[in-house]
């Protein structure tokens, strides 16, 4: 099930590369942006999450919170973390709960064959904890530029 403006965001609770955890309504009332993403330290995910470090002071000031969450265990998150020096929350959901409340993973073409996976998704949700914007199947490269130009972000 995919998710659409004006839904309710699912909430949760997730562990954090840092040790805590994180839960989406702590963040009531700031506006969020959720991004899922397939794997830590691969070319993609990295280029995506460093685009979001690299774009967080603007978002920040613009009132956005920046959360990634992957199915990678709290520890590789941690080192993906320290290596490329990211500076907002990565989560780890391992059993793809919240993924699936999301509709962040499901059936996927790759190079022509249909398999199962994450669903490369952002989600902004806004203040109240309604989506804003679900955007499905981005591409990692360009999508931190074209989300700040839709939200309005310089």
């Amino acid at each position: 099930m995919k998710l659409e403006p004006g839904d309710a965001a699912p909430d949760f609770s997730l562990p954090a590369a840092d040790g805590g955890t994180v839960s989406l309504d702590a963040y009531r009332g700031k506006r969020v942006i959720l991004y899922f993403y397939p794997a830590a330290m691969t070319p993609g995910c990295t280029k995506q999450a460093c685009d979001f470090r690299d774009s967080l002071d603007s978002l920040a000031a613009a009132g956005f919170a920046v959360l990634g969450v992957s199915k990678d265990t709290p520890a590789k998150l941690a080192k993906f973390v320290e290596h490329d020096g990211l500076t907002f929350p990565l989560l780890s959901d391992p059993g793809l709960e919240v993924h699936q409340a999301y509709g962040a993973y499901g059936e996927k073409t790759m190079y022509g064959r249909t398999t199962v996976g994450v669903l490369r998704s952002t989600f902004v949700i806004d203040a109240d904890g309604k989506i804003e914007k679900a955007l499905y199947n981005v591409k990692a490269t360009g999508h931190v530029a074209r989300l700040r130009r839709e939200l309005g972000v310089d």
